[in-house]
């Protein structure tokens, strides 16, 4: 070190040199050794290996070629002169360049251009979009022969995170990887900066989906040791900020990333062999390979196709224009139709009718079908009655705060969470802000605040009494519900499940109302996004807005930190009261008056809907005059019965009399004639008994005719002949 004039500032001595304590000068290694930045003494050069070095590509020639070159990782640390040092390769033969990217046409110099707007390439030559169609911008890289104008690589130290000027990926062909680097705790640095988005002509700003653009890109990693690759992105400039870190070796696969807001962007990895620091290169062949990289929607971008559009018609011919909200696009015709109802439309593919996605269940459309919302209305028909749900009164948003968790130095924080259930149209009502970079700016300066939005969310709270301030501190918020699935009595929809045995048993017989959301939020550990579930119980005892909770044996509302669940407990989540939720009293008559009283069941298991009716009176006869009339009638009919029997009985004794002297007649008169030849009427005789009872007259001559047949003393005249042929004789 040495100092400068009236200065005791100390200045690190440049590498390949050092300098003892106490001294004022560097002093410089013998060439057989090296040193880094600042040493205080000179290490002996290792024998060169394959870990020195690395290859790339030349750019291309006139004549269309590219040849493979070596070079010695720098700075070179290793000596080739020792012995079993290797050497550096020769380079390759040169071959042909591989093709533009698409979007670019290849000039006669051999270098790639931007095809011009309203144009489109598969990297050879540029072809004007047809009719009925536009251009879909945007930048795809899947051949490495240079690296893109808007892209930029570096090495970014690993110890004092300074930049070392040296190049952190290079280019090799179908890919490109990371070089070798000063040391493995480098960060192996590549930037992609794009101006700003502009979403298609055709779709029309929607301002409930966010999504203005997306980055997609395949990539692999190849360790040996404890790698880790870092995807950033930095938003007008402002420092990155890590959305996904994968660690160790990962097979080919790919990653996208929803871009939300329009403005200049940055898209950073960076990769790093190991957090341990040595002065030799062990890992070398540790490698992140990028295949390929695919931005959606940029200006001033390139086309690899062109996309159908709607067509609007003017004097200068046909013309792509964008649909009304909630319209698709038919391909042949380039025309606009409405969704159907309860669908939304995919806003980045709005071709044809399956662009129209349906809504989940218990859930409907907005009016510019951009997503599903439930507006606190549910029903659910069993096969002996129909629950109707009204969550109104659940419409405004709640927090909930889990168990106190701890860091490893022993500092408290809390997981805080925002929960908007439904109505509002189906915006999203939770807010969880991010307010560290707040803390130290003076009152009454603006600063940046992150915010995020959605119908769930999570922030870490961080309590005054550690913080030192006067509010807590909310950091790292995070959306767990983006978009509403559907809501249903079932513990399962769409491939989320809300297991029953999270949390105690229902107890009245109702069950829970499930709301089922889902994030667009991709982790690696939650490849398929976030989830949670919001269990709506009926508990007639807990007054609005009721009680929120978390599983009992998952503190922090989920157990494997991708699907979250909740418990909302509250009178308002009770069906609507209906005439199946009350009974009648009837009571007794009193002077003639009776009352029907309604009350409810018990347990009352409703709220809401309809009231118990009015207080029913009604005139009523009471039981002395019901037992009155039933005595009179009693008597009355008791003296019928007997004046019938006693007719019945007298009449009967008359015709037992007349029959007996009948006979007695016949007896005494037949005993002294002789025997009868017959006793059948003759032929030519008169048959006055049957003409009595048979002949045709009226009811009147009936009568007539009988009483005319009667003696004096009141008998029946009887004819009788004798066997003899006799005139006839009248008893």
């Amino acid at each position: 070190m040495h100092p400068r004039r009236a200065s005791s500032f100390c200045k690190l001595c440049p590498a390949n040199s050092y300098s003892n304590k106490g001294e004022t000068s560097c002093h410089q290694c013998d060439p057989d050794k090296y040193s880094e930045k600042g040493s205080s003494s000179c290490s002996v050069r290792p024998a060169c290996t394959d870990k020195d070095y690395f290859w790339t590509h030349t750019a291309c020639d006139a004549k269309g070629q590219t040849q493979l070159m070596y070079k010695w990782a720098k700075p070179k640390i290793c000596s080739e002169d020792l012995e079993g040092a290797v050497k550096l390769p020769a380079s390759g033969e040169k071959t042909s360049c591989p093709p533009c990217n698409p979007g670019f046409f290849k000039t006669s110099n051999s270098t790639c251009q931007p095809c011009p707007y309203g144009s489109y390439s598969n990297g050879s030559d540029c072809t004007h979009c047809p009719a009925g169609t536009e251009p879909a911008v945007g930048f795809e890289y899947k051949w490495w022969n240079t690296l893109p104008t808007n892209m930029e690589t570096t090495v970014l130290s690993g110890i004092n995170f300074e930049y070392k000027g040296m190049t952190g990926w290079e280019v090799a062909g179908d890919h490109i990887y990371t070089a070798a680097g000063a040391s493995d705790n480098d960060f192996m640095i590549l930037t992609l900066v794009v101006p700003g988005f502009r979403p298609p002509q055709s779709v029309m700003a929607d301002t409930e989906n966010k999504e203005v653009a997306r980055i997609t890109f395949v990539f692999e990693t190849v360790c040996s040791v404890n790698c880790e690759l870092y995807f950033m992105v930095g938003v007008n400039s402002r420092t990155n900020t890590p959305v996904e870190t994968w660690k160790g070796s990962k097979g080919k696969q790919s990653y996208t990333y929803i871009i939300e807001e329009n403005t200049t962007t940055s898209f950073t990895w960076a990769f790093q062999r190991t957090t341990f620091h040595e002065a030799s290169r062990k890992y070398t062949n540790d490698v992140a390979k990028i295949y390929s990289i695919n931005v959606t929607n940029v200006m001033n971008g390139v086309a690899s196709y062109c996309r159908p559009c709607a067509l609007e018609a003017s004097d200068v011919g046909s013309s792509c224009t964008s649909c009304p909200a909630g319209y698709y696009i038919d391909r042949d015709s380039g025309t606009c139709h409405s969704c159907p109802p309860n669908t939304i439309l995919k806003a980045h593919q709005p071709y044809g009718v399956q662009a129209c996605v349906p809504c989940g269940p218990g859930t409907k459309n907005n009016k510019i079908h951009s997503l599903c919302y439930n507006d606190c209305i549910f029903s659910r028909n069993t096969p002996t009655r129909t629950f109707n749900y009204n969550f109104s009164a659940l419409a405004n948003t709640v927090t909930l705060a889990g168990g106190p968790s701890f860091t490893s130095k022993g500092l408290k924080y809390f997981h805080h969470f925002t929960l908007s259930l439904c109505g509002n149209q189906g915006r999203k009502m939770s807010v969880c802000t991010d307010n560290v970079t707040d803390l130290r700016i003076p009152e009454g300066e603006s600063g940046f605040s992150k915010s995020i939005t959605a119908y769930v969310c999570q922030a870490v709270i961080i309590p005054p009494e550690v913080t030192g301030y006067k509010a807590g501190v909310s950091s790292q918020p995070v959306s767990l519900a983006d978009r509403l699935i559907g809501v249903t009595t079932d513990m399962t929809l769409d491939g989320i499940t809300s297991p029953a045995e999270l949390f105690h048993p229902e107890s009245l017989g109702i069950p829970d109302v499930i709301f089922f959301y889902r994030s667009n939020d991709v982790t690696q550990s939650c490849s398929s996004g976030r989830s949670t579930t919001i269990r709506v119980r009926c508990s007639p005892q807990k007054t609005v807005p009721g009680s929120l909770s978390l599983p009992g044996t998952c503190s922090d509302g989920t157990c494997d930190g991708c699907n979250f669940h909740f418990l909302w407990e509250s009178a308002a989540a009770c069906p609507l009261c209906s005439v199946a939720d009350y009974h009648a009293i009837v009571s007794s008559c009193v002077a003639g008056i009776q009352k029907t009283t309604y009350v409810w069941r018990e347990p009352k298991l409703c709220s809401g809907g309809i009231s118990l009716p009015e207080q029913r009176v009604t005139i009523c006869k009471t039981i002395d005059f019901w037992l009155k009339v039933g005595i009179s009638a009693g008597t009355c009919t008791a003296i019928l019965l007997t004046v019938l029997t006693c007719y019945f009985w007298k009449k009967n004794q008359k015709l037992e009399y007349k029959y007996s002297k009948l006979v007695m007649n016949a007896t005494l008169k037949d005993c002294d004639l002789p025997a009868a030849d017959s006793c059948a009427i003759m032929e030519g005789e008169d048959v006055e008994d049957d003409l009595i009872f048979t002949s045709k007259k009226s009811l009147f001559g009936k009568i007539k005719s009988f009483t005319s047949k009667r003696t004096p003393d009141g008998f029946d005249s009887v004819p009788l002949k004798t066997s003899s042929g006799g005139p006839d004789m009248d008893l």
